[in-house]
């Protein structure tokens, strides 16, 4: 495994933001840190057919790497996410992951923090715990689930078989999180992959990491989880024009095809 600087950045970390004012607009420079997890010499392997202990040298390379970031001052947020297959906007084959420091906070970011955080003053606990105790409550939408860690399909997804992986204790930032935690994330992580890739023929996906602003203190009111997005329909003009999504799966439905697909351990499915 390696991580290297993506050849074609979109943000680049020579520089100052040099923000000033256009008129009515703002502008600064694009700078940032843009770099390209490569999650395994092997053309042929992805993070579903991994051994758990190499899925879980990935997220110990996505640690290690925002805890370095995270040193930058110009550094607001740093997005890991990972683009599998070309619907899902990979424009390698070789698998590997990407991770972006940006100097500011993305508005969906900033959406959700907002959210977890007015929740949080109202009931003094966190939205997402809440969820959790819910859902293992209810188990209708629960996907899979290990020791430290639940995977659900949420109560109003945008898209088909949407999953939500969420650890079972209260943590703002991944990156703080315990140790023992991240083989058990592998572990859930392969499984939900696998699921999929049984369920619905190995789909394009997209994951992404929500975690804590760098800069901002959260712990209270967020609760860091990996967002799991399958490519089973289109986003059109609908969706642009709206806001809305339109997804024709419940999620008791999607929750229900995970959770009674049965993979082994030792046995990874097909890439």
């Amino acid at each position: 495994m390696r991580v290297v600087p993506n050849k074609f950045p979109a943000l680049g970390i020579e520089g100052d933001l040099d923000r000033q004012a256009d008129g009515m607009f703002d502008k600064m420079n694009g700078i940032g840190a843009h770099e390209v997890v490569i999650e395994t010499p092997n053309h042929m392997e992805n993070l579903a057919s991994m051994p758990v202990k190499r899925v879980e040298d990935v997220l110990w390379a996505f640690r290690d790497r925002i805890l370095d970031l995270k040193q930058d001052r110009r550094f607001k947020y740093i997005l890991v996410f990972k683009n599998h297959g070309e619907a899902a906007g990979a424009s390698l084959e070789h698998p590997h992951s990407q991770l972006i420091a940006l100097p500011i906070l993305p508005k969906q970011v900033v959406e959700e923090l907002e959210g977890a955080k007015r929740y949080f003053s109202n009931k003094e606990r966190c939205i997402f715990c809440d969820i959790i105790r819910q859902e293992l409550e209810a188990r209708i939408r629960i996907a899979a689930e290990n020791e430290d860690f639940v995977t659900l399909c949420p109560y109003a997804p945008r898209f088909p078989f949407e999953a939500w992986i969420l650890p079972k204790r209260h943590e703002s930032a991944f990156e703080n999180s315990p140790s023992h935690l991240y083989e058990n994330l592998a572990r859930i992580l392969r499984t939900v992959l696998n699921k999929a890739n049984l369920v619905l023929d190995s789909p394009a996906y997209n994951l992404v990491l929500h975690s804590s602003p760098i800069q901002e203190n959260t712990a209270d009111y967020f609760h860091w989880h990996v967002e799991f997005m399958p490519k089973l329909t289109k986003t059109a003009g609908f969706e642009w024009g709206t806001g809305f999504y339109i997804n024709p799966t419940a999620p008791e439905e999607s929750a229900r095809f995970l959770r009674e697909v049965r993979v082994e351990e030792k046995q990874p499915v097909k890439a």
